[in-house]
């Protein structure tokens, strides 16, 4: 297998993951606030970072020279990122921050396609652009209106992929373990500090009721599939990756007709269909 193909096999195995993060959100936040629960989340993540670090005799590499300014410019790019999305959320619906999030696809085209020197064959570009479209059509709600919550959400859209280079570069020093293990411990306190400021503090009877979930969050979608991330960003580029990330409403859709009976709609099914087309089209190497 190329390193290319692999690539792209973790973004797949990263989609279907992050595409249980929808769910799981819905049994969290019956109990909980958003930020206090991506912050339980992520801790549980760099638990599991740190043990591994410190199992492979590995926790030197947090203070490794090469890699401290990617790192640190990671961890604030992140955090930047979803707290442009959180404070977005305040004044927008879900269904408006699905939308402009695949906008990022955009921007890596923008940046590295049409400004820099990442260049797609015409097939994988109009592969790309499929994926978008179709992802749009997906998660397209019926009512759309521009406000705040959604210049916001663009905002943390445009950061996306500027976070992922210097995740990349971060990559050719240490471990994605390392670089997770980093940017979460960086951001626990700052989202702690938010959920203080913006939401009711967690009792708790709550938190117990939350922690399977918080658990399995942590665990499938803030270890697993970030580790696949940042591994299938070794391997390769920016723009394709941010293509994939297109199928991950195809995967919360699957998820939840399986675990809560909900079907999805003929637009839907178009979308899908679309989104599926474009990542066999991304895959190829030749141009036409």
């Amino acid at each position: 297998m190329t390193q290319e193909k692999r690539g792209l096999l973790y973004a797949w195995i990263f989609a279907a993951l992050e595409g249980l993060f929808p769910i799981l959100s819905i049994f969290i936040l019956q109990y909980i606030g958003a930020l206090y629960a991506y912050a339980f989340s992520i801790f549980v993540a760099m638990v599991l970072f740190m043990l591994y670090l410190w199992y492979k005799r590995k926790l030197h590499e947090l203070f490794y020279k090469p890699a401290l300014y990617d790192l640190f410019m990671t961890a604030l790019l992140i955090n930047l990122m979803f707290v442009l999305i959180f404070l977005g959320l305040r004044y927008t619906t879900a269904g408006n921050m699905s939308v402009i999030i695949i906008m990022q696809l955009f921007f890596s085209y923008l940046y590295f396609n049409v400004l820099g020197s990442e260049k797609l064959g015409v097939v994988p570009t109009i592969g790309a652009f499929m994926m978008g479209i179709g992802a749009i059509v997906v998660v397209f709600p019926e009512n759309f209106t521009v406000n705040k919550g959604d210049l916001l959400i663009l905002l943390a859209a445009a950061v996306a992929p500027i976070a992922n280079i210097y995740q990349k570069r971060a990559r050719e020093y240490v471990s994605a373990e390392t670089i997770l293990a980093f940017r979460n411990f960086v951001a626990i306190p700052v989202l702690l500090f938010l959920a203080h400021l913006f939401e009711k503090e967690v009792d708790k009877r709550a938190f117990l009721e939350a922690l399977p979930f918080i658990l399995l969050n942590g665990v499938l979608v803030f270890t697993l599939a970030k580790i696949l991330w940042i591994e299938a960003l070794h391997f390769t580029s920016i723009t394709k990756l941010s293509a994939m990330v297109s199928l991950i409403p195809l995967f919360t859709i699957g998820f939840a007709y399986l675990i809560f009976g909900e079907v999805p709609t003929s637009r839907q099914i178009a979308g899908m269909v679309a989104v599926i087309v474009g990542s066999l089209l991304l895959s190829r190497k030749e141009a036409l």
